[in-house]
């Protein structure tokens, strides 16, 4: 319902719409000569929702206290993406290598070449700047 795209994808949507189809607005109008409209562009709400979106939902980024995990949900093509993090003082450098393959039972993590034993990653405050490497376990086989 909040995704531009799927108010203009023809040009009587785009004419009823009426708003920039690459911005999320804070309002679509339901009252009477102005249904469909879209309102409030640039509204900072709708953005955080939409940064919310992507990050948590797409990237599968999440925080719990002081713990960091990472579950992508993104096309099985894409061959890897970074994040940055901040925390606190520290500076997380985050690589998600093959996202499309990895889930929270077949995930890989290193913190600065160290294998982890979950699929958590502890946040620390001490200033340094970590590198993190997540990519799907490779299967041993049988």
């Amino acid at each position: 319902m909040i995704n531009p795209l799927t108010r203009t994808s023809t040009p009587e949507d785009v004419a009823t719409y009426r708003v920039e189809p690459y911005v999320v607005a804070a309002d679509v109008y339901s009252a009477s000569g102005h249904l469909g409209r879209g309102g409030w562009t640039w509204y900072t709400g709708s953005a955080s929702w939409m940064y919310r979106v992507g990050i948590e939902t797409i990237l599968g980024f999440t925080k719990r206290g002081d713990v960091l995990f990472i579950d992508p949900c993104v096309p099985a093509d894409w061959p890897e993406y970074v994040i940055e993090y901040r925390y606190g003082k520290s500076l997380y450098d985050i690589t998600v290598s093959r996202p499309g393959e990895i889930d929270r039972q077949t995930v890989e993590v290193r913190v600065d070449g160290i294998l982890l034993d979950g699929p958590g990653i502890p946040l620390v405050d001490d200033g340094i700047h970590h590198e993190v490497l997540l990519r799907p376990r490779e299967r041993v086989p049988l």
